[in-house]
């Protein structure tokens, strides 16, 4: 696969990831007990941003390794996924 091809993959997987990611360990300021004036409850009390964008990071280059060792070593490509669509005729 090219190296842009595999690039852009990569960073559609980051995203889908990302979203994933970001709920995992985190507690709302009314968990803690302690609301800011002028925030939601359900606001994150600590935001981890670093731990977020670093276990993203981590978990897409397994799912993008995975399928690049697939498509390898099994010959496993889109092209060979089955089609879901319905059949109208």
């Amino acid at each position: 696969m090219p190296f842009l091809s595999t690039f852009a993959v990569y960073f559609v997987i980051w995203w889908l990831t990302l979203f994933i990611v970001l709920p995992i360990g985190m507690r709302s300021q009314q968990e803690e007990g302690e609301v800011v004036l002028g925030t939601v409850a359900s606001a994150p009390a600590k935001f981890r941003g670093l731990r977020v964008v670093l276990l993203t990071t981590v978990i897409a280059a397994v799912i993008q390794g995975s399928w690049l060792a697939a498509s390898y070593f099994f010959g496993i490509s889109v092209s060979s996924l089955p089609v879901l669509l319905p059949d109208f005729g």
